[in-house]
């Protein structure tokens, strides 16, 4: 390729990253952001395992069973601008880490407590933490990429979700049924001591690990190098660039032919000033804290006012109808599923629907025959392969995703998948066998997660990078707000009237596909 672009040794940030080249460096950095993305998919749905398997342990009446899923989805919902705001201001890779230890460590702690409210509360600091790294990922792998490759590069991160869903369910299939159930008692003056650690429990354990050791894996990591041109920094962005040049041709660092980096055009002298200062303030400090508070208030109404409101709106509503949808039923699958399989167990050649089927629970009597009847905490085994089928449904369009983007477009693909999503949401109403139940299950699956995957492609490439992780968090924001809402009402309805929740996901479902068609297209060097 020709170098005229070079002007005394300078280049833009764009083709400095194309000079750099395309090779080992981004398929690693594809590889640990992917396994982020893919443990983001177990920490997520790890509750839909706990809901039937710890059940006896905690007592839960169907409303708990909502409250304890929406727990993680409050903190998604608090955590969401938290991250996004750190992430813009201290870095991407310094508050992913911090999110990604963050938790670890709490589902550690959640594994051992046998305290149904301090369960929950973990839960909670889990969800607050797990949405950091969600939410930072994709940012952070779509700033290393060349715009010629960075919407199909981030189109491979479903694949990612996809190998975090199919895994879930299998590592749960290996822990879950054993049998060992460890108590011990201690007594405390005249205060008697209880502590029981189940299989389901070092199933929690089990998943809170691959955090931590992503955490400390980063560190192996550089910062952003957009970041940091947008901070100023653009000699410590260069020498990054220049490392990366070293790892895809294997060649000394000496021969990369540019010596520095253009100042972006979109940001001015005194704004690469006042964001190179950002990175320094302290938030131990009063001060530094209000600093960093009104940097925070600056972006928000930056994305609050033209010309970015009404894509801030778009993505925020865009968010709100799928996220309300997919988590909570994705959340809920394998309880259904072990309604039906105990519903076909005690009522052999008996037609029933998913709302039939509900009410075998009386979540509103926790001591009633039928509770205790269905409260045997094991789960059957085809609850497990019925939830790695849907894992497995969503292979197809994992790799479909990434070869047609381009072709398709973004923009039809949101539209398509999510107006099928809402057709195949309402047919769960007329199911009537367990069957049934999975095909739909799979089928809405595979099109909403590919759906949710789409939108954090697009939403690289809909914002400049001073507000991109910042616009991410705000969209996330709302969508873990409908999820905490779904999952509420999905808990209370289920056993009442299950009809509800399943047509509101359904609307919600296509009202996003409407909306998508007002998005811009993506993927051109405009919107870089």
């Amino acid at each position: 390729m020709g170098l005229d672009f070079i002007q005394g040794g300078n280049a833009d940030y764009e083709n400095a990253l194309i000079l750099a080249g395309f090779g080992r460096f981004h398929y690693w950095l594809l590889g640990i952001c992917g396994l982020i993305y893919a443990n983001t998919a177990v920490g997520i749905t790890i509750i839909s395992f706990v809901l039937p398997s710890a059940t006896c342990d905690f007592r839960m009446t169907s409303e708990d069973k909502g409250w304890l899923t929406a727990a993680p989805m409050l903190g998604m919902v608090i955590g969401s601008y938290f991250w996004g705001c750190l992430a813009d201001t201290k870095g991407r890779k310094i508050v992913l880490i911090a999110a990604l230890l963050l938790d670890g460590l709490s589902g550690l702690l959640s594994s051992v407590t046998t305290i149904f409210g301090l369960f929950m509360l973990l839960r909670f600091i889990n969800g607050f933490a797990i949405t950091g790294a969600m939410g930072i990922c994709f940012p952070y792998l779509g700033e290393f990429q060349p715009t010629k490759y960075r919407e199909k590069v981030l189109c491979w991160m479903e694949m990612f979700w996809t190998v975090g869903i199919i895994l879930l369910p299998i590592i749960a299939w290996l822990i879950i049924p054993l049998t060992f159930h460890l108590q011990f008692e201690w007594v405390v003056g005249s205060l008697g001591i209880t502590w029981v650690f189940s299989s389901w429990q070092l199933f929690v354990a089990v998943c809170a690990l691959p955090s931590l050791v992503l955490g400390l894996s980063l560190f192996m990591f550089p910062e952003s190098p957009k970041f940091l041109v947008e901070c100023g920094e653009t000699e410590l962005a260069l020498e990054i660039i220049k490392d990366i040049y070293v790892k895809n041709s294997r060649r000394d660092r000496a021969e990369y032919p540019i010596h520095g980096l253009k100042g972006n055009d979109k940001v001015n002298n005194i704004m690469e000033t006042h964001n190179r200062s950002k990175r320094t303030l302290s938030l131990g400090k009063p001060n530094h804290l209000m600093i960093l508070l009104n940097e925070i208030w600056d972006q928000t109404k930056a994305l609050c006012h033209p010309p970015h409101l009404k894509r801030t709106i778009l993505t925020c509503v865009i968010q709100f109808g799928i996220t309300s949808s997919y988590y909570t039923l994705m959340i809920w699958f394998p309880e259904l599923f072990d309604r039906f399989e105990q519903y076909e167990t005690r009522f052999p050649d008996t037609s029933a629907s998913v709302c039939d089927v509900s009410s075998i629970v009386l979540g509103s009597d926790v001591n009633g025959t039928m509770v205790d009847e269905f409260c045997s905490g094991k789960i059957d085994t085809s609850v497990y392969l019925h939830t790695v089928f849907i894992g497995l449904a969503c292979i197809p369009t994992s790799f479909w995703l990434p070869l047609c983007v381009h072709r398709l477009g973004a923009k039809f693909i949101l539209v398509i998948s999510l107006l099928l999503a809402g057709a195949v949401s309402a047919g769960l109403y007329f199911v009537h066998n367990s069957l049934q139940n999975l095909i739909l299950s799979c089928i809405f699956e595979a099109l909403t997660s590919m759906a949710i995957s789409t939108v954090y492609c697009v939403m690289v490439d809909l914002f400049p990078t001073n507000l991109r992780v910042m616009a991410a968090a705000l969209s996330l924001t709302f969508g873990r707000g409908g999820a905490l809402v779904g999952n509420l009402l999905f808990g209370y309805l289920i056993d009442l009237n299950c009809v509800v929740p399943i047509v509101m996901f359904s609307i919600l479902l296509f009202i996003s596909g409407f909306l998508c068609f007002f998005l811009p297209s993506t993927g051109s060097e405009a919107l870089a």
